[in-house]
């Protein structure tokens, strides 16, 4: 079965709608997609028995905005303070972690993140991230269509 992508975000505040973008373009490619746009522990009960599961989302780390990092969640740590975008209190990070204390992490969990630039209420992507969210979608789609073709 090819892999859940979840996109998280706000698609009212500028560059935090990334990984919604993401997901509704690959949505319309025919990929399997579900939004996540409240507290992250939702999270939990979106993965669950996904089996694979590929999750984008805004990040703040200080690079150049519009560059995509990739975390393997299942064999490293999520670095919490690059989800701090977020308005809610328990992001993906958290929700991560708790889904490993909990053991409900899907089989496998890639988490991308595209650097974020600016947030104000009404505003649409920067530029730089517009770019990092077409070329992401086109990647994943890619790599999920290659790895199951034949399938």
């Amino acid at each position: 079965m090819p892999p859940l992508v979840i996109g998280c975000g706000n698609e009212r505040r500028g560059d935090d709608a990334a990984g919604l973008l993401v997901v509704r373009r690959l949505r319309e490619l025919g990929l399997r997609t579900a939004e996540m746009r409240g507290e992250g522990v939702s999270l939990l009960d979106l993965w669950s028995g996904a089996g694979d599961v590929i999750l984008v989302d805004a990040v703040l780390t200080g690079a150049e905005p519009g560059t995509v990092f990739c975390w393997d969640a299942l064999n490293e740590r999520i670095p919490r303070g690059a989800f701090r975008c977020s308005t809610h209190n328990f992001g993906v990070a958290e929700a991560v972690e708790l889904g490993r204390i909990l053991e409900r992490l899907p089989r496998s969990l890639r988490i991308y993140g595209i650097e974020a630039a600016q947030f104000e209420l009404g505003a649409p992507p920067a530029p730089a991230v517009g770019e990092a969210i077409e070329s992401l979608a086109a990647r994943i789609a890619d790599e999920v269509f290659a790895s199951h073709a034949g399938s």
